[in-house]
């Protein structure tokens, strides 16, 4: 594990605290974690669902089944890389 250091400004840091107390978080940098792969997350979801939408894309446009079919499969290996948390945002 690599050691980083951050700046914070002192009502961050207050407002940081607080919630993760609140929250039951044993250390600052637990919570801090938890927030850094919660984003990591979120950033990923909405660049696979970029990535849906352009596949969707595709088939709006004149294709062939074959076509289709590979579009699918992308489809298909997009979402079982990101797992089942993903299939209550798209509605096929």
């Amino acid at each position: 594990m690599k050691l980083i250091s951050i700046k914070i400004e002192d009502k961050f840091l207050r407002d940081l605290e607080r919630i993760a107390k609140a929250h039951r978080y044993s250390t600052k940098t637990e919570f801090i974690r938890e927030a850094i792969r919660d984003k990591l997350d979120k950033i990923e979801k909405a660049e696979l669902l970029k990535n849906v939408d352009k596949l969707f894309g595709s088939s709006k446009r004149k294709t062939t089944d074959e076509d289709l079919h590979n579009v699918r499969e992308k489809l298909a290996k997009l979402y079982e890389e990101f797992g089942t948390g993903l299939s209550s945002k798209i509605c096929f």
